[in-house]
C-alpha cells in the first residue's frame, strides 16, 4: 500500500512542466485581438434588448481569465485536481436573460481554452468561421433598426396601475424588462428597457398611454447613455 502511495505521489511530482513564457504572450495577444473581434461582433450584430456594449466588455477578462488557468493547470495534474476542489465551493452566477447572451459568453471561454491549451491555429480557424457565419446572416437580415431605449413613465398616484402600463409596453415593443417602479399617495412612476424596433412605435406608445390620462408623463432615453 505505501509502495502505490509512493508511486501515485512520484507520478504527481513527475508531471510537473513548466509554463512556456513565449506562448503565453503570444496567446496573451492573441486572445486580446479575438476578445476585441468578438466585443465588436456582439455589439453590432447581436439581438439583444440589454446594454450590449456593457456587456461585451467582459468578454476579454473571461477568455484571458480562461486562458490563464488552463495554462497553469495543465502543467500538473495536482493544479487540475485542486482546481475541482476550488470550483466545487466557488459558484458562480450571473444575470443572463437571453440564450444569445450565454452563447457569447461559451465563445469566450471555448477561446481562452483553445489558446490556454496551445491548440492556436484551431482557434483561429474556428474563431474566423464563426465570424463569417455572424456576418453573413448580419448582412442577409439586414441591418436593425433596432434601439435599446430606457421608457421612464410618472404619472398622479390612483390614475394608472402597473397593469395597465406593462399591457401598453407588451402591445407596442414586444420585448421588455422592467428595471424600476416606485409609487407612494402622490405619484406612480416606473422604468422599462425596451427594444423599438421603429421610430413610429415611440409615437404609438405616447399615443395609447395618454388615453390613460392627461398628466401621465412619457420619456425615452438611449440606454447608452447610462
Amino acid at each position: 500500500m505505501n509502495d502505490r502511495w509512493g508511486l501515485f505521489q512520484k507520478f504527481l511530482i513527475t508531471q510537473e512542466q513548466q509554463v512556456s513564457l513565449t506562448d503565453f504572450l503570444i496567446n496573451s495577444l492573441v486572445i486580446i485581438v479575438l476578445a476585441i473581434i468578438l466585443e465588436y461582433t456582439y455589439i453590432k450584430t447581436a439581438r439583444t434588448i440589454s446594454n450590449r456594449r456593457q456587456f461585451a466588455g467582459t468578454f476579454l477578462l473571461i477568455a484571458f481569465t480562461t486562458m490563464l488557468i488552463i495554462s497553469i493547470v495543465k502543467t500538473s495534474l495536482a493544479l487540475s485536481l485542486g482546481l475541482v476542489g476550488a470550483l466545487s465551493i466557488v459558484r458562480f452566477r450571473a444575470a443572463i436573460k437571453e440564450p444569445e447572451e450565454l452563447a457569447y459568453i461559451f465563445f469566450a471561454i471555448a477561446l481562452g481554452l483553445g489558446l490556454g491549451a496551445n491548440h492556436t491555429i484551431v482557434v483561429l480557424e474556428a474563431f474566423a468561421i464563426a465570424m463569417v457565419i455572424l456576418w453573413v446572416r448580419f448582412f442577409i437580415t439586414g441591418k436593425s433598426t433596432r434601439q435599446n431605449l430606457y421608457l421612464n413613465l410618472s404619472s398622479k398616484s390612483g390614475k394608472i396601475n402597473l397593469n395597465q402600463v406593462t399591457t401598453i409596453v407588451k402591445d407596442v415593443f414586444g420585448k421588455y424588462h422592467l428595471k424600476r417602479y416606485d409609487e407612494n399617495d402622490q405619484i406612480i412612476e416606473a422604468s422599462f428597457m425596451v427594444d423599438s424596433p421603429k421610430p413610429e412605435k415611440l409615437q404609438d406608445f405616447t399615443e395609447n398611454i395618454a388615453k390613460l390620462g392627461d398628466d401621465v408623463r412619457v420619456s425615452f432615453v438611449e440606454s447608452k447613455s447610462f
